[in-house]
């Protein structure tokens, strides 16, 4: 009974310890990805902010710059995509929004970005865009990958069109969750102007033709928590200016746009409380799990190694008796003679 008890316990132990690894080496990367169909809004806002009234081409400070940022998951562009590859790939459909303090639309810029469900590497492909100009992306953009490391990532600005490092600077704790601090600075670079402007009538065309350029910088900060990759805050020190108004306004600089862009905290703690519920699945997969598994595996195999040895030995309690020794016939050239009983 003890030697089968511990077949069925080294069996159970051979389990576990072949499916810590499945799950560490084959389901994390199969199960911990980006859903295709996934929805995102954020909203950030700089208060004040110095902003450019195009109507006069005069700068004004305000209350705030409000800036709507939207991802949307386009399912059947994934689909279209991964039939060519053999990648699961998710196709995102960005807005970033821009509302002066009337609410009136200040700029607004779409973007498709297209990148791997499980390792947010881009992934190249037909449709890619920033604002209607097709690129091709280098490095990440809005997500980590998952597990993050302490080191520096291309991060891709969508202003410049190009990619560039985005610098580990120390761990922190951000609102409870361990987080990896993130820096980058983008120098003052000519970037294209939007193809969507505040004012009818006015182009990046007409603008351009008075000799007027567009320059930005901007110094952009990420809290990101590793376990999921996923920025639970973000921030961007941002200022724009057009370039080469001498002729037109006698001076040569006008500022289109300064301000610290933050994000609302209704929305960084409704970000904290989703990032923190999928750090626990992730989590699951990719280390508990694993352990737990791990251990049970080492405890089932010691515990059928104790049956077994116990299986071998006499039962407690049960003296060996010693053997009889067989009655032995008497000799008759030896024994008594038999006595008559007298009459």
């Amino acid at each position: 009974m003890r030697r089968r008890a511990s077949l069925v316990l080294l069996s159970f132990a051979v389990l576990f310890a072949a499916m810590a690894p499945t799950l560490r080496w084959y389901a994390f990367p199969r199960l911990a990805k980006v859903p295709p169909n996934q929805y995102q809004e954020v909203v950030l806002e700089a208060r004040p902010a110095t902003l450019l009234d195009y109507g006069t081409l005069k700068s004004r400070e305000v209350e705030k710059i409000t800036i709507v940022q939207t991802l949307k998951g386009n399912v059947e562009e994934s689909k279209r995509i991964e039939a060519g590859t053999d990648r699961d790939v998710v196709v995102w459909d960005s807005l970033s929004y821009f509302m002066g303090p009337d609410g009136e639309m200040v700029s607004k810029i779409p973007e498709r970005y297209i990148f791997d469900a499980h390792t947010q590497d881009p992934v190249n492909a037909p449709g890619e865009s920033v604002d209607g100009d097709p690129v091709k992306r280098e490095g990440i953009e809005f997500k980590w990958p998952f597990l993050t490391e302490k080191r520096d990532y291309l991060y891709f600005d969508a202003q410049t069109r190009t990619a560039a490092p985005i610098h580990y600077a120390g761990t922190r704790t951000f609102r409870g969750l361990e987080v990896y601090y993130y820096e980058q600075t983008i120098p003052w670079t000519q970037v294209p102007m939007p193809k969507t402007m505040p004012v009818d009538g006015i182009t990046p065309e007409l603008i351009a033709s008075t000799g007027l350029t567009r320059w930005y910088t901007t110094k952009r900060m990420f809290w990101v928590e590793p376990v999921t990759g996923a920025p639970v805050n973000g921030e961007e020190i941002h200022k724009e200016e057009l370039r080469g108004a001498k002729a037109l306004m006698g001076t040569d600089t006008l500022t289109v746009f300064d301000g610290h862009v933050k994000m609302r905290e209704d929305y960084i703690a409704d970000t904290v409380e989703l990032v923190s519920a999928n750090r626990t699945t992730v989590l699951l997969l990719v280390s508990r799990l694993p352990w737990t598994f791990t251990l049970l595996a080492l405890l089932l195999f010691a515990l059928a190694l104790w049956l077994e040895h116990r299986s071998r030995r006499p039962a407690c309690g049960a003296a060996r008796k010693p053997a009889r020794k067989p009655a032995r016939k008497p000799d008759p050239r030896t024994a008594p003679a038999p006595v008559t009983p007298p009459v």
